[in-house]
């Protein structure tokens, strides 16, 4: 899950993707499932480098590819099957950039500040934000989504990071407000990393200590527009239950 600008009653199956963007940044594709009773907006908090600019970010248009994390999760074999269910500014500056990214529209925000040239119905209330100072300094990408209920195609962006060596991952949750210590996860996280991370699996043809298999094995790197690297292995760590409501980080250099 993620930060809300409004009320959702349920939200499920939330899946991220992240490697380096070589001579950018970071690569982010995001997805999940989710039910509203009105238009809202998904708020990713990014590490992006002091004062970057309104253009900032890359989006991604990966409409043409809404099993990207489906074929993805091929390349991790299951020892039984697993069932995921949908469970309960100053005024002179003028509005941000919106950009039609497939069935989305999409912003970058590069500072809290800048939110006040956002739609009112896409902001959270100052008072949130006063409770995780951490993101005072933060770029924010921000996806406008429609109500009812739905399975939404990969978002998907590059974005300048401040630190160089830290692949980050936007999983920490914010419903209607609140921000607690501890939140519920239904996350399988993904990245490709040049050393293999403490308690990930490896792509590969068995279950457990199979051949490890490269992206293009399972993957349309193709259509991924270059998001995904085809030669190298692709890592994965489920998240599912109660943990700490904070941002996963992971050092690449170690």
């Amino acid at each position: 899950m993620c930060i809300f600008s409004g009320r959702v009653s349920a939200v499920a199956n939330t899946r991220i993707f992240a490697r380096t963007a070589n001579g950018f940044g970071q690569f982010l594709v995001y997805s999940m499932q989710y039910q509203a009773d009105a238009d809202l907006a998904m708020i990713l908090p990014l590490p992006t480098p002091v004062s970057a600019p309104e253009d900032a970010v890359r989006f991604i248009d990966l409409s043409g590819y809404p099993q990207f994390f489906n074929d993805m999760a091929a390349g991790f074999i299951e020892p039984q099957s697993r069932m995921l269910s949908l469970a309960p500014a100053p005024a002179a500056k003028p509005n941000l950039i919106v950009h039609q990214v497939g069935s989305f529209e999409a912003s970058f925000v590069p500072h809290l500040r800048d939110f006040a040239r956002l739609d009112a119905r896409f902001r959270l209330p100052e008072q949130t934000w006063d409770r995780i100072p951490r993101y005072a300094e933060y770029g924010f990408a921000v996806f406008k989504l429609q109500s009812g209920a739905r399975n939404i195609h990969p978002m998907a962006f590059a974005f300048p990071r401040r630190d160089p060596g830290e692949l980050f991952f936007p999983t920490v949750h914010i419903h209607d407000g609140t921000v607690e210590t501890k939140a519920h996860f239904d996350h399988a996280l993904y990245c490709q990393t040049p050393h293999p991370q403490p308690d990930w699996r490896v792509s590969s043809d068995e279950p457990w200590n199979g051949t490890p298999l490269s992206a293009e094995k399972f993957v349309d790197c193709e259509k991924s527009q270059g998001v995904v690297d085809a030669q190298a292995v692709i890592q994965m760590r489920r998240m599912q239950g109660m943990y700490p409501n904070t941002d996963i980080v992971i050092q690449e250099n170690h």
